[in-house]
This record gives structure tokens, C-alpha cells and sequence, in this order.
């Protein structure tokens, strides 16, 4: 099975020569196989958000080399990469995102459109991926009417929306309660399961990692420890 994601001698810095310099990630060497579901783990300021970004082609590594699907990701223009993050990887956030004023359905199609999609098509791929998370009674419903269960589903759908290969999600159950952060984190599962979706949770949850595949503990912006854990 092919690795997706791959690091090596990953470094990344925040204000480098200053007196305030930062060394957020130090030299991560990592590899994640495709269709796999694996869960970062580690206490506050760790560097779990940092790497995430960096994976996600959001933020650049001071030094290193970062690999997605294959394609060494260092010399890219910000243009290449904005590519890469809109065909290869979907996100998930803590906060949901959603835009305020759009309903469920114009949150997903907005992501389409971005990346290309008529207003057609945008529709009826939104409209297809709310109903497989079980929205197609909510598609018309603003943020503000929905509960933050639904409101993260959105989200999911969103992320779900271009097929990527790859989910990045930080602290996607950070904001709920615990049966419906359960809910989110199975679904997030049974996606992997069933669409090879490769999919990569930051989290302090530790309830998240009976889940995953792999988890990857992170201290003092090194990788501390891999624990392999059958599901």
C-alpha cells in the first residue's frame, strides 16, 4: 500500500533569528498509507495543529521534504499548492467554518465552484454527498438552525465534497458533547472504511484513538512515540 503522506527532516520554525524564535516541528520523519485512519495526539502547544498545516499545504516547512500523493510539495508556487489542497485534500475544523448566511446546501456547492464545478453540477454533487451524511431534510437550514452535530456534518460534507484522497481534520469533536462527538468520529471512520478515504485527526480526545489505524504522539514538537492499534 502506497504512503499519501510522507515526511522527512521536517523542521518548521516561528520567528527564526529573533528572540522569539519557535521550533515548532523537529525534523518529523513520517509516512501515511493511503485508506488509513490515524489520529495525532499530544498536550497543548505539542506542534499537532502546526504539523497538521504543514501536511495540508497550508503552511510551509522551514526545512524538510513533504511529499503528497507522490508529488514532492517544496518547490511549488503557492498557485501549485492551492492546487494540490483543493483537488487532494478536504478539511475539517474545530469551528466548522460554515458561512453564516449560506444554507447547508450552498456551504458544499461553494466548494465545488471554487474548484471548478457548474453551478449544476456543484448542485447535485452537493445535494448527493449531504444525503449520504444523513441531511437531506436539513440542505435548506442556515448554521444558526442547526446543531453543532449537523453543523460539523456539513462541514464533513464539504471537505467530502471534490473526492479528495486525503481528510485533514484538527479537533473536529472539540466543540461537542460526547455522544455526538462519538457520532462524528464514527462517521468520520465509516467513511474511511468505505470510500479508502486516508484521514488524519488532531486531537486531545483519547477516546478518538480506540478508532484509528495508527496514532502518532507528539511532545515538544517531536514524535515521541508510534503505537499501532488494531481496529
Amino acid at each position: 500500500m502506497k504512503c499519501v503522506i510522507e515526511t522527512r527532516k521536517l523542521n518548521k520554525y516561528y520567528g527564526k533569528g529573533t528572540d522569539h524564535e519557535v521550533h515548532a516541528l523537529k525534523n518529523i520523519d513520517l509516512k501515511i498509507k493511503e485508506g488509513s485512519f490515524v489520529s495525532i495526539m499530544g498536550p497543548s502547544g505539542s506542534g499537532k495543529t502546526t504539523l497538521l498545516d504543514v501536511i495540508g499545504c497550508l503552511l510551509r516547512p522551514s526545512s524538510g521534504d513533504l511529499w503528497i500523493d507522490g508529488e514532492n510539495t517544496n518547490n511549488k508556487t503557492d498557485k501549485e499548492l492551492a492546487k494540490i489542497r483543493g483537488k487532494k485534500i478536504g478539511f475539517v475544523f474545530q469551528q466548522y467554518n460554515l458561512i453564516p448566511g449560506f444554507s447547508a446546501l450552498e456551504n458544499v456547492e461553494i466548494a465545488l465552484r471554487i474548484n471548478g464545478k457548474n453551478k449544476k453540477q456543484a448542485r447535485e454533487k452537493a445535494r448527493a454527498v449531504l444525503n449520504l451524511l444523513g441531511l437531506e431534510k436539513r440542505i435548506y437550514h442556515r448554521p444558526a438552525q442547526l446543531s453543532g452535530g449537523e453543523q460539523q456534518r456539513v462541514a464533513i460534507a464539504r471537505a467530502l465534497a471534490n473526492d479528495p484522497k486525503i481528510i485533514l481534520a484538527d479537533e473536529p469533536t472539540g466543540n461537542l458533547d460526547t455522544k455526538t462527538g462519538e457520532m462524528i468520529t464514527r462517521l468520520l471512520r465509516k467513511i474511511n472504511k468505505e470510500k479508502n478515504y486516508t484521514i488524519v485527526i488532531v486531537t486531545h480526545d483519547p477516546r478518538i484513538g480506540k478508532h484509528a489505524d495508527n496514532i502518532i504522539n507528539i511532545i515538544d514538537g517531536k514524535i515521541s512515540k508510534e503505537g499501532f492499534y488494531e481496529t
